[in-house]
């Protein structure tokens, strides 16, 4: 085995991520060398790529690892996001010099990439945060990559992360030309902030795709062969994407050991891994609503309460199922809508979080190019992203997606479909809280007028927190204990007549005048 510093990147992690992203890497051109802390994976692993002449190298010690890799070195890890990360390049700082690139390829928090950037910086080093998704398969055959760090770090693996990525004709060139799914995100911590949100989205999708498939399950009765067909037609059309094509291909599934469908086998308690979570919190900390992976992620946790759920169902009275008898096919397209208008939402709540954390962190990220990456190789990778960014390539100021004129026209068409999937809903007793929480976005945010009036009335009584007006500039406070005049008498009209001019524009500073 050569010791010789023949190698353009290592990786340190070989379950089957890392694995795979080696073996990609290798057959994109590259030579590579490998690590892992158990030295039997490693041997059993040479054994096998050596008799198949693959062009990697392994290191048994970190030293001889380290020993393979051209200057600048570039090691990327794939292990567990959080203390085991800390714990490997706490292993491999006294290994490096200054100008090396250490590259993290997990699910790590954005917080503590950006930690890692602060204190590799102090060493010399540098820290690429990248955001793989695409799973398995994805690593092995292309996947969307979100890498945040140093641009001169990054102009370092820019030629690997370009050929490893997955490749989808640019629509936007209009002459054919192939596009990768990776682009350099931003500074320190933006690649992996950009891949949290991704998976927040990630969550969102797949709940309203369950939402859709209780809703025909149980409002029409239709069999998994139904819905098979149900959703790949759906898959030839605008919903086209990886989840709704892989869900059509699950409800086509028979379970050997039944004979029936292996969905209807499979028990309703749903994982996660925490960035869904991660992104509720961003998203709470930044003043961002993202009701719809909020309903996601609920979901997950009341699905996990599996005895309480069943206990409750011999207890708790819902209402009566109601009979279907309408067009069955109209209900069909309605719930389809439902899912586009909530996956709409879905993303542009998404993508305002990103744009928040941009201008927050000082990130100055391009909406346009995380969208364009997101077209191939990653868990949400969809037929309407070319049309996401197409319209941040008409205004890369949108301030939400809703409001481009090619998604206005969607919300427009699918509205009634939405109402019709969601009251069907509510009137069985079937839960669709995403696509609720999808459709009070959309109420709220297109209504000029709320009735958060009321709130601010309410904040002041008891906290005499002050509120603004509709008709005067300035802050104001109201003493509602005040005298009994001040008060509308039973026979008074409260709501004023004619005309009545509501702020439609930014509200104005308060100015703490009473």
């Amino acid at each position: 085995m050569s010791t010789q510093p023949t190698c353009d990147i290592g990786l340190i992690g070989l379950a089957v991520m890392g694995q795979n992203l080696v073996l990609n890497m290798e057959s994109k051109g590259f030579t590579v060398a490998i690590y892992n802390r158990t030295t039997s994976v490693t041997q059993k692993l040479m054994e096998d790529w050596g008799r198949v002449g693959k062009n990697i190298h392994a290191g048994t010690t970190l030293e001889e690892f380290i020993g393979l890799l051209k200057k600048p070195r570039k090691v990327m890890i794939m292990v567990k996001a959080g203390a085991p990360v800390d714990a490997v390049i706490a292993q491999l700082v006294p290994l490096l010099e200054a100008g090396d690139i250490i590259i993290d390829g997990g699910n790590s928090l954005f917080t503590d990439s950006l930690r890692r950037d602060r204190e590799l910086k102090e060493k010399g080093i540098y820290f690429i945060g990248a955001g793989v998704s695409g799973g398995e398969e994805g690593a092995l055959k292309g996947p969307s990559i979100m890498p945040g760090g140093d641009p001169t770090a990054y102009a370092f693996v820019e030629p690997i992360f370009t050929k490893i990525s997955a490749q989808v004709v640019d629509t936007l060139s209009h002459d054919g030309r192939m596009a990768p799914c990776s682009t350099y995100i931003g500074p320190n911590g933006a690649g992996h902030y950009v891949k949290m949100v991704h998976n927040g989205i990630e969550y969102g999708d797949m709940q309203l795709i369950c939402e859709s498939y209780a809703l025909l399950k149980e409002v029409l009765g239709l069999s998994a062969a139904e819905l098979h067909e149900v959703f790949k037609s759906w898959n030839e059309g605008d919903l086209e994407s990886f989840l709704i094509e892989i869900t059509a291909d699950i409800f086509s599934r028979i379970d050997p050991d039944t004979g029936g469908a292996l969905v209807d086998v499979i028990l309703d308690k749903a994982g996660q891994k925490g960035t869904g979570k991660w992104t509720l919190q961003s998203a709470q900390d930044l003043g961002v609503p993202v009701s719809t992976i909020n309903a996601a992620v609920e979901q997950r946790i009341v699905s996990s309460m599996k005895q309480e759920r069943v206990f409750a169902s011999s207890v708790l009275p819902g209402p009566e199922k109601i009979p279907f008898e309408g067009d069955r096919q109209a209900f069909i397209d309605a719930v389809r809508d439902a899912l586009y208008a909530s996956k709409i939402v879905s993303y542009a709540q998404g993508l305002a979080l990103i744009a928040a954390a941009s201008k927050e962190f000082g990130w100055d990220l391009s909406i346009g190019n995380i969208a364009a990456i997101w077209r191939g190789g990653c868990i949400i990778r969809a037929k309407f992203l070319d049309r996401i960014t197409e319209a941040y390539g008409r205004d890369s100021h949108l301030v939400n997606l809703m409001l481009d004129p090619f998604f206005t026209e969607i919300m427009t068409s699918t509205q009634s479909g939405w109402r019709t999937a969601i009251e069907a809903g509510i009137k069985n007793g079937i839960a669709v809280p995403a696509f609720t929480a999808s459709l009070g976005y959309y109420d709220s945010y297109r209504n000029a007028r709320g009735p958060q009036n009321l709130l601010q009335a309410q904040r002041d009584y008891f906290g005499a927190h002050t509120y603004e007006r509709t008709d005067k500039e300035g802050s104001f406070h109201t003493d509602w204990f005040g005298l009994e005049e001040e008060r509308l008498k039973p026979n008074e009209h409260a709501a004023p007549q004619g005309d009545v001019k509501f702020d439609t524009g930014a509200v104005s500073e308060p100015t703490h005048t009473k």
